[in-house]
């Protein structure tokens, strides 16, 4: 039976301004997976700490360690990707790994690695052997269900509106998806993200960026070679910049790799309510 406590310590991180309040929680448990109205709690931005979405930090059998994401409605999410890169800075704090590891998600183990510094992390991604690829939209998995459609001018749309009726439109009411908005520039991408288990816009989404760059490759894949031949391609999101590289073979994405920052914010302890 789960032990009582009367608070609960947490950590505080963000990945270009997708923000999580994260738990360790390897030898005492903290939080009960079964229990939805705490972690809704805990992500309120108003009466918790506040964050897209909560993550425990588990020991693994075969692994490193676990990853355990929870949306911020509180119930188990899908793969994060930037929670899977604010996971990895968060075990390199805590001492846990150093440059590299492999830790166990939902969709299976990841691959990452984390600079000395500890606030940039490198996550390899799933691979991506379905497209499905309509008039005016593409439609994937990359560890979590994603729409993605090009744009004139992503500063211009209203994210929280439309990507909601996207989201709960009678193809995806039931399941729910998560909707991108994304439009090319000379640079690369930018791109705005509406996530469900959120239900709103996020600042940054990484399952929602690998998608738009899978289908940046497609829909203009001349531009697409010349930044993966330069390293990746750059992608502007709300809350920062990151970037995303892979190969291509057989109508197969893989070695997929979402890059960018892994910032701690802060760490304290909250009253349980």
């Amino acid at each position: 039976m789960q032990k009582e406590h009367s608070t609960i310590p947490f950590h505080k991180y963000q990945g270009a301004g997708n923000d999580f309040v994260m738990i360790d929680n390897r030898t005492t448990k903290w939080i009960d997976p079964t229990d939805s109205k705490t972690i809704n709690w805990l992500c309120d931005r108003r009466f918790g700490i506040g964050g897209d979405g909560l993550i425990l930090l588990q020991n693994h059998t075969t692994h490193d360690l676990e990853m355990v994401y929870f949306n911020s409605d509180g119930t188990e999410g899908s793969m994060c990707g930037n929670g899977g890169r604010c996971f990895v800075a968060f075990a390199h704090a805590l001492g846990l790994i150093k440059e590299q590891c492999l830790f166990m998600a939902v969709d299976g183990p990841h691959e990452a690695s984390i600079n000395e510094a500890g606030d940039w992390v490198e996550l390899k991604m799933i691979d991506v052997q379905e497209v499905n690829c309509h008039p005016n939209h593409y439609v994937m998995n990359t560890g979590s269900p994603h729409y993605v459609t090009f744009v004139p001018k992503v500063a211009e749309v209203k994210v929280f509106q439309e990507g909601q009726a996207i989201r709960y439109s009678d193809t995806y009411a039931k399941k729910g998806i998560n909707v991108n908005f994304v439009e090319a520039t000379p640079e690369g991408i930018d791109i705005a993200t509406y996530e469900r288990g959120v239900e709103d816009e996020t600042l940054a989404c990484g399952t929602g960026v690998t998608a738009a760059a899978i289908s940046y490759f497609i829909d203009q894949p001349k531009a697409a070679i010349v930044h993966l031949k330069n390293g990746g391609i750059p992608i502007k999101a709300k809350g920062g910049a990151l970037n995303v590289r892979f190969e291509v073979k057989d109508n197969t994405f893989h070695n997929i790799w979402l890059c960018g920052p892994a910032k701690a914010v802060f760490e304290g302890k909250i009253v349980k309510i």
